[in-house]
């Protein structure tokens, strides 16, 4: 045997530390570096004949572990972290799994049940209108919605009136649907983060950006997001909003298209079509959808910019009030048309260039932001 390696045959711990080699012939002690050669040398399946690896197993006579390095100790540590590892999306992502999706029945059955009184006292169900003004509407407007659907008709206006409170479950699984919905996302996101930015918010808080719709206009989104066909066209919209030249704040916008909704209810451009379906928060739902499909036309044909946003929306707003019948229509002919597979009335847009990105710079003009035309014309805010 090589007088440089070392002999394990027997070995024998101390309790000062030291171990003494005892072997068949006398053999030199050996160094710490000649016994880590030595271990690299012996098969592991016959580490077991000796004393050395029964005294790693054992705390007898003594024995404690050496000192971990603390490289060992930093990747055990990285290694148990793994399994705590969460999606992280936005700047304060929860760590939890994530929330059911919530449909719009569902919300819609939260706010029917809620005390809502507090709210329905701010609303005013119709416009008051004075001398001509009121003659005229009397002799030429649209008729007067049904006694019975006047009930529906006020839950609609008092959703409107209702902020969105993060601390609700109900309202935080709103966003979370919305946003999953819109981003393909499997994780929910925080409920405050530049990630709302990204869809169209102003700023990280959408709570801030409801002036004048409301929770109604996140119901409206999440009408919009949880079927299937209009889900198609809310994305058709969205890619539409991150065109690199007619880029647009998206859910702002379905915001401004949400306070054309309740101007048009609280102006009774809808109750005929209400009557006629015996319906109120469908057809309101489906004003919406058909408002905001054809902003998207006119945006896209038109090659209309950020800067064209608030007359956009008031040329939007007169015709939507004038026409709604004819909106509807156009949204009927879409849905089928998604149906059976066929291109979309947006039709095919080219995107060829790097996709927008938000930028706080960005001027937006809503409905609300522009002086009315005329002393006739009535403003919710």
């Amino acid at each position: 045997m090589n007088e440089k390696s070392c002999s394990f045959h027997n070995e024998k711990e101390l309790r000062d530390g030291q171990v003494e080699s005892v072997s068949a012939g006398s053999s030199p002690p050996c160094d710490k570096d000649n016994s880590a050669l030595a271990f690299r040398g012996i098969p592991i399946s016959a580490l077991k004949s000796y004393s050395v690896l029964r005294a790693l197993t054992t705390e007898a006579n003594g024995w404690a572990p050496a000192v971990v390095s603390t490289e060992v100790l930093r990747a055990q540590e990285e290694w148990e972290a793994v399994d705590n590892i969460q999606p992280e999306t936005g700047s304060q992502a929860s760590s939890e799994q994530p929330a059911q999706l919530i449909s719009f029945s569902e919300a819609l059955q939260y706010f029917q049940t809620a005390d809502l009184s507090s709210f329905k006292k701010r609303i005013q169900p119709t416009i008051r209108r004075t001398g001509l003004a009121a003659l005229r509407h009397c002799l030429f407007g649209p008729p007067k919605l049904h006694q019975g659907l006047r009930e529906e008709r006020d839950l609609v206006l008092t959703i409107a009136q209702c902020g969105l409170d993060s601390r609700d479950p109900v309202h935080g699984r709103v966003l979370q649907t919305i946003y999953r919905k819109l981003t393909g996302s499997k994780f929910d996101c925080a409920l405050h983060g530049d990630h709302w930015e990204d869809l169209g918010f102003q700023g990280a808080n959408p709570a801030t950006d409801l002036r004048g719709a409301g929770f109604l206009a996140l119901l409206h989104l999440l009408y919009l997001v949880m079927d299937s066909k209009t889900l198609l066209m809310a994305q058709e919209i969205l890619r539409l909003s991150r065109h690199h030249i007619q880029q647009f704040p998206f859910c702002l916008m379905s915001v401004n298209i949400t306070r054309i909704a309740i101007q048009a209810l609280r102006e009774e451009c809808l109750s005929r079509e209400c009557n006629r379906q015996q319906k109120v928060i469908p057809v309101v739902n489906s004003f919406y959808a058909a408002t905001f499909l054809h902003l998207a036309h006119v945006w896209r044909t038109q090659q209309k910019t950020i800067s064209d946003s608030g007359f956009v929306l008031k040329d939007l707003e007169v015709l939507a009030k004038k026409s709604p019948r004819r909106l509807l229509k156009t949204l009927e002919s879409y849905l089928a048309g998604v149906s059976k597979g066929q291109a979309s009335l947006l039709g095919a847009q080219k995107c060829c260039g790097p996709q927008a990105p938000h930028s706080k710079e960005l001027t937006f003009t809503g409905v609300c932001d522009l002086l009315p035309r005329s002393s006739e014309d009535t403003w919710l805010i």
